[in-house]
């Protein structure tokens, strides 16, 4: 019998311990769903790692960071991420340490040659449960139509807006300034739910309730059915409308009101038997505990792409299953953070769903290659075992297709950051 020596056990074709982060450049997407920034890293030893900051958020939030990159060994996650994670922020300020790290973490597992859930401590799971998220209709019948047209193309859990949005042209449906009446409920990005003085009255309430009982009539009672999308509204009108839409058994109620104010999440908690759910604009694991130690929501709802990336994302699940509150995955990307997220759902024994932003995208699939085709199926993505975040590569003819015309650059020379410096240390 022929003696198997050590290197034919190991992966040879990279050095770990002598693999060093030499470039990052960047592409910028548009309507995949949304805008969109890939990160991409070269290495001395001819690997690549891919990481997507952030839906909407500014690629100088990544571009920042590279002169803290360059010259890592990527698979010292940790200590990378550590060096760069005051770089970070609530909301779309994390997407660029929250990009970095996944692409750290591809790297690292194709330096290893194991998937990225192995690197978060392993597989629970083969699959990935998803959940489309379907935007606001005005017309409840059309709502439902689209949600079944979902449920025939084998989603298995499902999101629609339920708020504001609905209620801003029918009359006697919401009290407001004439100040807030001249603005549309989106267009108060600045303005924290509790300070616009808006508030929903009783025919508002029962308009939203008949709204949702017609899309229980459709779709049936036993889909999943989450709702989103509230408004800027007040404390006491979140808890009204939530008392109301407790007969529908709807999944959660996200977002009612900013993440920040822990005790009137835990109000609304107490207030309404819908579980609450909140998070997807909190950065680090430390921030959720306020809620978590008040009980004060039952989902968190973190958001990979803000949260800090894969391993500081499974934080959040493990903090949050030691207060028994489950954890599913806000999420609006490419297959490149989708698969991030795959390796946390796969990691994290009480993950419940992630969330899908491009059902109406007939092109998000063919973005990566090396994944079976459509990526979602029978409402699931399979956990892959190839290294790293599990794709292939990147199907360059598809994301040049995708491009965003404001910035059409591909993976363009980012030199202008090579010398970008700071006393970064946050201590005297």
């Amino acid at each position: 019998m022929t003696e198997v020596g050590l290197e034919d056990r190991i992966n040879t074709g990279t050095r770990s311990s002598d693999l060093r982060i030499t470039d990052m450049r960047i592409a910028k997407l548009d309507g995949v769903p949304m805008k969109h920034t890939i990160i991409r890293l070269d290495t001395n030893q001819g690997i690549t790692g891919w990481g997507e900051v952030r839906d909407q958020a500014s690629a100088h939030f990544a571009l920042m960071l590279k002169s803290r990159l360059v010259g890592e060994n990527p698979c010292n996650v940790e200590k990378v991420f550590r060096t760069i994670r005051q770089f970070g922020g609530h909301g779309r300020q994390g997407g660029g340490v929250s990009g970095v790290e996944m692409a750290l973490m591809d790297l690292a597992g194709k330096a290893y040659d194991v998937p990225a859930y192995m690197l978060a401590g392993g597989k629970y799971r083969d699959r990935v449960l998803v959940y489309a998220d379907t935007p606001a209709r005005k017309d409840p019948d059309e709502m439902g139509k689209v949600l079944l047209e979902r449920m025939e193309r084998g989603f298995r859990m499902l999101k629609m807006d339920v708020g504001l949005s609905l209620l801003w042209d029918v009359p006697g449906a919401v009290i407001a300034s004439e100040h807030e009446r001249a603005r549309k409920p989106k267009d108060r990005p600045y303005t924290m739910h509790p300070f616009t003085g808006v508030h929903i009255t009783q025919k508002g309430i029962e308009h939203l309730v008949d709204y949702v009982a017609r899309v229980r009539e459709i779709i049936g009672d036993e889909m999943p059915v989450a709702a989103d999308h509230f408004g800027y509204m007040d404390v006491e009108s979140a808890i009204r409308l939530g008392r109301a839409l407790e007969p529908f058994g709807l999944e959660w109620l996200e977002d009612l009101i900013p993440w920040q104010f822990t005790e009137q999440w835990r109000q609304i908690t107490d207030a309404v038997a819908v579980p609450t759910c909140t998070g997807e604009d909190i950065y680090l694991a430390e921030n959720f505990k306020p809620l978590l130690d008040r009980q004060a929501i039952r989902v968190a709802h973190p958001d990979p792409a803000s949260a800090g990336g894969i391993l500081e994302t499974k934080r959040i699940a493990d903090l949050a299953q030691t207060y028994g509150v489950p954890t599913a995955l806000h999420l609006a990307a490419t297959p490149i953070a989708t698969m991030a997220c795959v390796a946390i759902g796969a990691a994290s024994e009480t993950f419940y769903a992630l969330e899908h932003h491009a059902a109406d995208v007939p092109e998000w699939s063919n973005l990566v290659t090396g994944l079976p085709n459509p990526i979602i199926q029978d409402g699931y993505i399979a956990v892959p075992e190839a290294p790293g975040l599990g794709f292939g590569d990147i199907d360059e003819d598809a994301f040049r297709a995708a491009l965003d015309p404001r910035d059409p650059s591909y993976f363009a020379d980012t030199s202008m950051w090579d010398d970008d410096w700071s006393y970064d240390r946050q201590w005297g």
